[in-house]
């Protein structure tokens, strides 16, 4: 005799998007999926994350005050969890005009811009980092993998 057990499990997952700058559309579903995506591609069961797609005003102040940079940037991530926590917690601002421009430079869709920007964000959160030269070529090899998972286009930066 057989028996027969499904188990079910539920990933528990809370991903909130703000977007207080009126510049760029943002697709919602699209970019939660990406995120969604990501995070059980890595392993992870449990977060919290929050996603706002913002002006460069606001991405150039907050790359100078944490990051003492003095000039807009694609993505910034801000992990609120610590390692090994059970849930990961983290927010993610996304420079929507940068991905504009970059986009724009590049001749491609900026909604797959700002999904390549989710995508590194949450590898930022989950422990990539782009620090030297090897760790650089992991985390573009995740994003590489992510696009394709997604069905995205390889827009990725040459390692």
């Amino acid at each position: 005799m057989f028996i027969c057990v499904h188990l079910w499990f539920h990933l528990m997952v809370r991903i909130k998007i703000a977007s207080p700058q009126e510049i760029v559309s943002i697709d919602r579903p699209r970019l939660k999926e990406v995120a969604r995506t990501v995070l059980e591609g890595e392993g992870v069961n449990a977060a919290a994350i929050s996603l706002a797609f913002v002006d460069n005003a606001t991405i150039h102040r907050l790359n100078k005050q944490f990051l003492d940079h003095d000039e807009p940037t694609d993505v910034i991530s801000f992990p609120l969890s610590g390692p090994g926590a059970k849930t990961l917690e983290g927010e993610i601002v996304v420079g929507a005009e940068v991905a504009r421009a970059r986009a724009a430079e590049l001749r491609h869709d900026e909604q797959q811009e700002l999904a390549l920007y989710v995508i590194h964000g949450l590898l930022h959160l989950c422990g990539y980092d782009d620090t030297n030269d090897a760790a650089v070529r992991r985390m573009r090899a995740r994003e590489r993998h992510f696009l394709k998972v997604l069905g995205l286009p390889d827009i990725a930066e040459a390692d």
